[in-house]
C-alpha cells in the first residue's frame, strides 16, 4: 500500500456536485492498493498513520499524532498512486490492483482506522469520480510505502 498523507486543516470530497465528505483538522490520506497487499500491510499503514507524530505543540514542534489531537481522517482511494513512468509518456497502471482485490483492502482499511482511531473515519466512493479539496497545513505532506517498512 501507498499513501500521501496530508495534514489539512480542513478537506473534502465531492462526487457529481455533492459535499460526500468533509473533516477539519485531521489528515487526508491518498491510498494506493496493489495485488501484493494484504491484511499485515493494513495494521501497518494503520498504526503508522494514527501515530505519526505531524502535528504541532505548544512550542511549535511536530510532537503530537492524531490519535493525541483527536483529528479527523478523510481517506480516498486513489490507483494512480501506482503508476508507472519508466517507459513513454503515458502511465502504466498495471501494479495496481483490480477493484476485486482493491476493494476489501479498502474496506478493511476503513476498519481498521476506524479501530486504531476509535472514531469514524471519513471517505471518498471506490472507483467514483471524485474532486477533492484540501487547505494543506504547513504544508505537511508525507509518503509512506508498506513495502518500505524497514
Amino acid at each position: 500500500m501507498r499513501a500521501v498523507i496530508q495534514r489539512v486543516t480542513s478537506a473534502s470530497v465531492t462526487i457529481q456536485q455533492n459535499i460526500k465528505s468533509a473533516i477539519n483538522t485531521g489528515l487526508l490520506i491518498l491510498v494506493g492498493i496493489e495485488e501484493a497487499d494484504n491484511d499485515e500491510d493494513i495494521s501497518w499503514l494503520s498504526n503508522k498513520i494514527v501515530n505519526l507524530r505531524i502535528f504541532d505543540d505548544d512550542n511549535k514542534v511536530p510532537n503530537i499524532s492524531l490519535k493525541d489531537n483527536n483529528g479527523d481522517i478523510l481517506l480516498i482511494s486513489q490507483f494512480t498512486l501506482h503508476a508507472s513512468t519508466k517507459k513513454g509518456n503515458r502511465p502504466s497502471y498495471l501494479k495496481a490492483a483490480k477493484p476485486d482485490i482493491a476493494f476489501p483492502l479498502y474496506n478493511k482499511l476503513i476498519a481498521q482506522l476506524q479501530k486504531d482511531l476509535s472514531k469514524q473515519i471519513f471517505t471518498g466512493e471506490f472507483g467514483a469520480d471524485m474532486k477533492v479539496a484540501l487547505l494543506n497545513d504547513g504544508p505537511v505532506t508525507i509518503i509512506i510505502d508498506t513495502k518500505n517498512k524497514e
